[in-house]
């Protein structure tokens, strides 16, 4: 169940991807006011997510969970409105603009509920042997979602630009009702606490997992804003020829992240240190095909093997951290981490983007960087060595 509603998270956010900039050509909006809309909804998540994974331990997980579902569906109904207003005339460009910025606030803030809300309603239910897993498994729910995305945008942009958005704001409102029906909360809300327990981001037990989650977020999001430009500029690709072909090697990378996720996972049941090494071997051989390739093939393996980089390393640092910490703290832990991946949507284009302007490489090379620093966290840092399930108590705590 769970797994199905992050599958419609994750095709909203492709779906943002792949409709907003033809939206934005024909309402005249700049690329660095796309940017600013992303970018605000990514800082609202890194405020809310924390927020909403703390309180998750006091209300339960179910009503998190709907709220986050809720609010994913309001915000694709008031953009995609927004969107109409805008191209049809009915409202300035201003308004607009402003109207699409507070939509997709809506989900940055309250939408951000859900992702730590459900994967917390994971680690309460699974051994600290599964959590890999299980958690992993939920991780390539959102992944498949991203994956799926671009096909919708295909079946429903037939019926106009901005059907696809109420058709995921429908999914949306249908997947809070099936939690609201049907979800199980054996576990009660912690009623009984006058507050919910409060994790720092600088808790030497979580501070490792993030800083590594955060650099892998920065190389995410900076490889995907850059991909297309290096194919037109490195390669010599058209603007049809490189959106064909990045489309194509992106599809790999999502592939090699769900066949990280899906089988290697759930079948070898790794440590997340193991996990951690693996992926970030993985992204340091990707970025020295980026750096070194100058054709479409090293392009395409480069972002394949960042594919088993974002596949392996952010869900084990996810279930590294939640083994670390009791299981009256999954909801704040789960909160923490799932702010890496928009804190990446937030810096990179401040890092990558003018890299890239310097010459093409250079975001590649930074991002090398980032990752040795990623692999020597995983390799030195005794948190990240000891999060292992055969070394947790009773409680769920590292012993």
């Amino acid at each position: 169940m769970l797994f199905v509603c992050l599958i419609c998270m994750g095709m909203g956010q492709s779906l943002m991807f792949a409709v907003l900039p033809p939206v934005a050509r024909n309402m005249g909006l700049s690329e660095l006011q796309v940017g600013a809309i992303f970018a605000v909804s990514a800082v609202l998540w890194v405020i809310g997510s924390p927020y909403f994974g703390r309180r998750s331990d006091m209300w339960g997980r179910r009503p998190a969970i709907i709220l986050g579902l809720t609010a994913y569906g309001i915000s694709m109904i008031a953009f995609g409105l927004a969107v109409m207003a805008g191209l049809n005339g009915w409202v300035s460009l201003l308004v607009a603009y402003g109207l699409m910025v507070g939509a997709r606030s809506i989900f940055g803030l309250f939408g951000s509920a859900t992702v730590p809300a459900a994967q917390a309603y994971i680690a309460d239910r699974s051994a600290p042997h599964e959590r890999a897993a299980q958690l992993t498994t939920l991780t390539a729910a959102f992944g498949l979602g991203v994956t799926l995305g671009p096909g919708m945008v295909s079946v429903f942009t037939v019926f106009g630009l901005v059907a696809p958005f109420f058709a995921v704001a429908a999914l949306g409102f249908l997947s809070a009702l099936v939690v609201a029906l049907f979800l199980q909360e054996q576990r009660p809300p912690r009623e009984q606490r006058t507050r919910p327990h409060h994790l720092s981001r600088l808790d030497p037990r979580i501070r490792p997992f993030l800083a590594v989650g955060i650099m892998i977020g920065i190389c995410q999001a900076s490889t995907m804003q850059t991909a297309g430009f290096y194919a037109i500029d490195v390669l010599g690709m058209s603007v049809e020829e490189s959106a064909r072909r990045v489309g194509i090697a992106l599809m790999g990378t999502a592939g090699a992240a769900l066949f990280s996720q899906l089988v290697i996972v759930r079948r070898l049941h790794p440590a997340p240190r193991t996990m951690m090494l693996t992926g970030a071997s993985c992204g340091l051989l990707a970025f020295l095909f980026l750096i070194l390739g100058g054709s479409y093939g090293t392009l395409f393996v480069g972002l394949m093997l960042m594919g088993f980089t974002f596949g392996l390393v952010q869900p084990g640092a996810v279930t590294g951290a939640s083994l670390t910490v009791g299981l009256g703290q999954q909801g704040a832990v789960t909160g923490l981490m799932a702010t890496t991946g928009a804190t990446g949507m937030i810096f990179a284009p401040f890092v990558g983007m003018p890299l890239y302007t310097w010459f093409p490489q250079a975001p590649y090379m930074f991002n090398l960087i980032l990752i040795c620093l990623a692999l020597a966290f995983v390799v030195l840092n005794p948190h990240i060595r000891r999060a292992r399930p055969d070394l947790q108590n009773n409680r769920g705590e590292i012993s």
